[in-house]
């Protein structure tokens, strides 16, 4: 090489080039990154190579120019809507038409110029938008837009004589005051139209409809998260009449005759639709192994394509589950009534044969199109019982010939779900438990038994063999599929073990087995919950997809929900497919209908994601109504998330989660993201630190616990000389920081 010449740098990592594209303030060429990286000749190539990879994987966006940029970035200038007040007095903003999956960047508004009024909930702007911290960003008016009418939910409340509606949605802090007459009972759920036109004091709003329950009637809180969330909720007549018009069959009449078979439903005490059936036996051909039979629901042979009941099954996509109610996708005649194995009563199902391994391994499988009867309907606490040998007067007599060799299957798959090395997150979820009167009586972890595993692990299993089948016949599947996590999202999750002495891969191929060892390692370490969350969020979304690209989460190649079509459409597609498919007779798939799977899966991914919002709101809803009765009482917790306007905290007990503001917590405190904690002079507060705290209020209309430490955390000394400065040169930066994580 000639003396003097410069020699060219490695190729950066694609780590290395995200953050690079990430961190610019503008979108960048391909030339400017290559004089960045000081790359040459040949490399060139490879740099092109790397930014095409960048852009298949979505992680980069090629834009005017062929210029690269993340693709989250906000423009420049943009419309946004005032949507709240954060806990430090700061108006935030959310930017208009937000398309992403994921919550939209966070925008922190500066206050107006001299003379003009501040802004308020529901004003639309043309903001100047910087860029502050990765997701976030400062906002300045450029130019106020009309307010444009829009509805609000809210409680109806008399406030010193004045009729007042108060939004059930947190992020909007301004009340309305009623216009016109407004003969609402005070507590009660309405709806109201936003008055447009700008006045002194709070903006009016006119109650359109009054919902007919009160904030304090429990069934109210499914109410508004039905409403919140759109749910359908009704039947049309047409609908109404095809279910009324259904009949039984008690038949064979051409199917398989299962009815001899020992058959059993395995499900909750709660549970109003009994959609699968198990049995099993030792396979006699392969010593160690197993024969079982599920069978599902026939509601292919009711629901068919095109008709008013396939119409509404599509629109809402599955059932949603509340604690004190169910709207279901399928009109109560058939999903209560004749799609439900009910114990004595033959039914028509969708049966497949499994044989497995003794190593868990499928061996092969068969479908057939049957009729069925179940021979008693069990809860997991009965088969829990049984197997521990307390079985009842149920359970007793199918104890050795029914439940043992289900428990055998069950471990046979267990292993094989080790060995596939799948995540195996820990987040127990809350239970509500009503009186004889319908009153919220106890909220509580909901127990996880070995019988809720066994039904599962067959229900992984139907579900794969429902996926090979369907892909051998070259037939439309509608498959369930779960991506990897995007890199940035490892890296993020890597940033935040790091901060609790944990490290997961980052380079490289990711796999389901990476998450699982650092799942296993924080199993009892007191920030597992924590850890247990990061990785879930750290997860992409499943959904439905008629292209396969597996299932990361389950570590499976090809997946098909197959197991609960009265609940969810995207079952009964795989039911029409296999009918079809397989020539079992008719309602099977429609002509043509694969070339709609795209638009289905899309739709009813989304229908998924709605209803799991409108569960989640209505248990944190029933959660902080039965924490309302405890204000001023001390709570054992843990810190859950922590942000620079406080800390999120979970009750041991309950699972309710609240927040410690941080300006309640006296003194000054510096936010720390690598570690996830706050640090003040004497004491810094980490995740998943254990606390007691105060309950401070409880509002059920908006879903929100405010607490107060009473203890907890880590005493230090106090700082002096550079780690003063240190100190102070972070609250600067802090103050600085838009970044809102709630």
């Amino acid at each position: 090489m000639a003396r003097g010449s410069r020699r060219p740098a490695p190729l950066p990592t694609r780590e290395e080039l995200l953050a690079f594209i990430e961190e610019s303030p503008t979108p960048i060429g391909k030339r400017e990154i290559a004089r960045a990286f000081n790359i040459r000749g040949s490399d060139r190539v490879a740099l092109k190579e790397m930014l095409r990879d960048l852009e298949d994987d979505g992680l980069v966006d090629r834009g005017h120019k062929r210029r690269h940029a993340a693709p989250s970035r906000l423009p420049r200038v943009t419309v946004v809507e005032v949507s709240g007040i954060d806990a430090d007095g700061e108006i935030v903003a959310r930017p208009m038409g937000w398309r992403g999956e994921d919550e939209p960047p966070a925008i922190v508004m500066l206050p107006e110029r001299r003379g003009r009024p501040a802004l308020a909930v529901g004003d639309r702007v043309l903001a100047r938008l910087d860029r502050v911290a990765a997701g976030a960003y400062e906002g300045r008016t450029i130019r106020r837009l009309p307010r444009s009418p829009g509805r609000v939910l809210g409680v109806y409340r008399r406030i010193r004589g004045e009729g007042r509606v108060v939004p059930t949605d947190r992020r909007a802090r301004t009340e309305f005051a009623v216009a016109g007459p407004g003969e609402a009972k005070d507590g009660e759920i309405v709806l109201a139209d936003v008055v447009p036109g700008r006045r002194l004091g709070l903006p009016q709003a006119e109650i359109v409809e009054r919902l007919g329950a009160s904030l304090s009637e429990p069934r109210a809180i499914s109410l508004i998260a039905i409403h919140t969330h759109a749910i359908p909720v009704a039947f049309g007549d047409a609908a109404l009449a095809e279910a009324a018009a259904a009949r039984p069959v008690t038949e064979p009449d051409g199917r398989t005759d299962l009815r001899a078979l020992p058959l059993v439903t395995i499900d909750g005490a709660d549970a109003r639709d009994f959609d699968d059936a198990v049995w099993a036996e030792p396979d006699a051909e392969k010593p160690g192994g197993w024969h079982a039979l599920v069978a599902i629901a026939d509601v292919g042979h009711y629901v068919r394509p095109g008709s008013a009941l396939d119409r509404a099954a599509y629109e809402r996509g599955n059932s949603v589950y509340f604690p004190d109610r169910v709207v279901p996708m399928l009109p109560e005649a058939l999903s209560n009534e004749l799609c439900s194995l009910r114990p004595g009563e033959a039914r028509p199902c969708l049966a497949v044969h499994l044989w497995i391994d003794a190593d868990g391994a499928l061996r092969r499988h068969r479908f057939v199109r049957a009729l069925m009867r179940s021979v008693a309907r069990l809860t997991y606490e009965q088969v829990e019982a049984a197997q521990r040998g307390h079985a009842d007067d149920v359970a007793a007599p199918l104890a050795e010939s029914v439940i043992e060799p289900l428990h055998g299957v069950f471990r046979s798959l267990h292993r094989a779900r080790q060995r596939r090395g799948t995540i195996d997150l820990d987040l127990p979820e809350r239970q509500v438990v009503f009186d004889a009167a319908g009153h919220i009586a106890d909220i509580r972890p909901r127990a996880r038994l070995a019988s809720h595993r066994l039904i599962e692990e067959l229900m992984i299993a139907a579900n794969v063999a429902a996926a090979e089948t369907l892909e051998a016949l070259s037939a439309p599947a509608m498959y369930r599929v779960h991506d990897r996590p995007s890199p940035e999202k490892v890296v993020e999750l890597h940033g935040f073990l790091a901060g609790l002495g944990h490290r997961i891969a980052t380079r490289g191929r990711v796999k389901p087995d990476h998450f699982s060892a650092i799942l296993r390692e924080v199993e009892d370490l007191p920030h597992a919950p924590a850890v247990n969350m990061a990785i879930l969020r750290a997860q992409a979304q499943a959904s439905y997809s008629p292209r396969n690209i597996g299932h990361f989460g389950l570590a499976l190649k090809r997946y098909s929900h197959f197991t609960s079509p009265i609940r969810r459409y995207a079952d009964l597609l795989v039911h029409r497919a296999l009918i079809g498919g397989l020539g079992l007779g008719e309602g099977g798939l429609a002509e043509g209908a694969e070339d709609s799977f795209d638009a289905v899966g899309e739709h009813i991914s989304t229908a998924e994601r709605r209803a799991a919002a409108a569960e989640r709101d209505a248990l944190d809803r029933f959660t902080v109504a039965y924490m309302a009765e405890r204000v001023g009482g001390v709570f054992a917790g843990r810190i859950s998330g922590v942000a620079r306007f406080g800390l999120f905290v979970a009750l041991d007990e309950t699972g309710a989660e609240g927040l410690v503001p941080r300006r309640s917590l006296g003194g000054e405190f510096v936010h720390d993201e690598t570690a996830h904690s706050l640090v003040g002079d004497h004491v810094v507060l980490r995740l998943g630190d254990a606390v007691e705290v105060r309950l401070v209020e409880a509002e059920v209309a908006t879903s929100s616990l405010t607490f107060e430490l009473v203890s907890g955390g880590n005493e230090r000394a106090a700082p002096r000389g550079g780690a003063k400065r240190k100190l102070a040169r972070g609250k600067k930066s802090a103050r600085r920081t838009r970044k809102n994580k709630r």
